[in-house]
């Protein structure tokens, strides 16, 4: 089991990382989801130990790892670009790490034929890692950090260099590798679809904390904050001002009045942020919202609308941009944030 305790981290005399506490437990692949800057890398390294921190604790098994070397720790990384060595054969990078665990040739046969089978390499043993595609190159990089059977398995971004269609078909492959193998993950990346494909529990940083923690449905359902709705795009955010009428409280916006089921005892006047998610609502001509369509845009199976007044919402079937359509929005499309 993986701990982080108070870990504190400062760059170029700014706060990097405040405080940052988490557990991640066998067989669990937790994701650090964040924006540029927000410290999952250098989280990342100081679980590596690639980098100290300022104040706070690594442990594995209630062990602190604080004075134990990088390449003592018995965990594996794979990045980015890679890291393979041009010059060696598929084989031969995969082998790398074992040849300092002082196995034998026919063991590292094994283990290095293993390893490119559970990623779907077998056969690939002779090939050179330069005549290989981007998604086979991050394979191999997967079956050289899986063969010397490590504690923990760390990525740093590894499909940001991947087109698309390759990054979505190779997270599904890496979901299922890190669920066969059994090997406990920590996954950064920057990319929510990433994060919710890959990931048993996101850990969403922002300015150096952990502002949300849970499964992919639970962030996404109850985001937490107006930051987080917005980073992860679940929908409108908009602020306006409570009013209480008629026994009840509605939400006074630049965009138009709301009502919602929040829970939250609100006083009148008081100023709130709003999530007005896009999927719930309907055109309607007795509905209250009302704007022109400033755009659309064709997503598979919907149609995203961009209205003049700023906010987007899902329909099945596109209006005409330039037309004023009406739209109800029900009290379960809107959620206090605050």
């Amino acid at each position: 089991m993986l701990e982080l305790i108070d870990i504190h981290k400062s760059y170029e005399g700014q706060p990097l990382l405040r405080g940052i506490s988490f557990v991640a437990t066998a067989d669990e692949t937790v994701c650090l989801l964040g924006p540029s800057g927000s410290g999952k890398s250098t989280l990342l390294r100081i679980i590596a130990g690639l980098e100290a921190a300022e104040q706070g604790q690594v442990r594995w098994d209630g062990q602190a790892l604080d004075s134990i070397p990088a390449h003592r720790r018995g965990f594996g990384l794979v990045f980015q670009d890679y890291a393979l060595f041009p010059h060696l054969s598929v084989a031969e990078n995969v082998a790398f790490g074992l040849k300092v665990q002082s196995l034998s040739s026919e063991d590292i046969k094994l283990r290095v034929a293993n390893s490119l089978e559970n990623v779907g390499l077998a056969g690939f043993e002779a090939r050179r890692v330069n005549d290989l595609s981007g998604g086979e190159q991050q394979r191999v990089a997967l079956a050289r950090a899986l063969a010397p059977r490590p504690h923990l398995v760390m990525f740093d971004e590894p499909l940001g260099a991947l087109d698309r269609n390759l990054r979505e078909r190779l997270m599904a492959e890496l979901r299922h590798i890190l669920r066969s193998t059994h090997v406990p993950a920590i996954y950064v990346t920057h990319d929510q679809e990433e994060a919710f494909t890959v990931a048993d529990r996101v850990l969403l940083l922002h300015d150096g904390r952990i502002v949300r923690s849970g499964t992919p449905q639970e962030v996404w359902d109850e985001p937490g904050s107006p930051w987080a709705a917005r980073f992860l795009d679940v929908g409108n955010v908009v602020e306006g001002v409570v009013r209480l009428r008629d026994g009840g409280a509605k939400v006074e916006t630049s965009v138009g009045t709301f009502q919602t089921e929040c829970t939250h005892p609100h006083r009148g006047g008081e100023k709130v942020e709003l999530l007005v998610r896009p999927e719930r609502v309907q055109v309607s001509a007795a509905g209250g919202l009302e704007s022109v369509v400033a755009d659309v845009i064709f997503q598979r199976d919907r149609f995203k609308v961009v209205l003049a007044n700023g906010l987007y919402f899902f329909l099945p079937k596109a209006p005409i941009v330039g037309e004023t359509i009406r739209l109800a929005v029900p009290a379960s499309a809107v959620e206090c944030l605050s």
